[in-house]
């Protein structure tokens, strides 16, 4: 069961400071007058308007499965399930609970996850876990999938 920390979206849409963690390492040449290089951070937002609804810190890590063969509702031949596949890329993200997450808050168990700013439909959560695109079961699970969602870098 993932541990999940207290996160609002004020915090992340106020630009943050960064800390030493955050640089990269200094050039090899040696010259002190370097400045260090900051990792670019990826913001989630709602394709539709534009609202950012997650950053990389809020994503929740899972082990990639083993694609189409963890999923057992539907039928397979013995030879589908022999050949190896090129690792299946997952479809969503998942992340941790948000303030404006308003269902989640309401005390559903289960439920769509809609934009704050348009209502359009960015994804589901079940606190009971859900199966990811790539067959890892994430639990418990907040998917937003990636079809709804523009990826940015700062």
């Amino acid at each position: 069961m993932a541990t999940f920390s207290n996160c609002n979206l004020e915090s992340i849409q106020k630009p943050q400071e960064t800390s030493d963690d955050n640089h990269m390492p200094m050039d090899a040449a040696g010259n002190s007058n370097l400045e260090p290089v900051q990792k670019p951070q990826v913001i989630y937002r709602c394709k539709k308007c534009r609202r950012i609804v997650a950053v990389q810190e809020n994503l929740v890590p899972h082990e990639r499965g083993k694609g189409e063969s963890c999923f057992k509702w539907q039928k397979r031949s013995g030879d589908a399930l022999k050949k190896e596949k090129e690792p299946v890329e997952c479809t969503s993200i998942f992340v941790e609970p948000m303030k404006w997450m308003e269902t989640v808050q309401e005390g559903n168990v289960q439920e769509r996850l809609l934009c704050m700013g348009c209502n359009a439909r960015l994804g589901y959560f079940n606190w009971a876990g859900m199966q990811c695109s790539c067959g890892a079961w994430v639990n418990p699970a907040f998917q937003l999938h990636k079809s709804r969602l523009d990826e940015c870098y700062l």
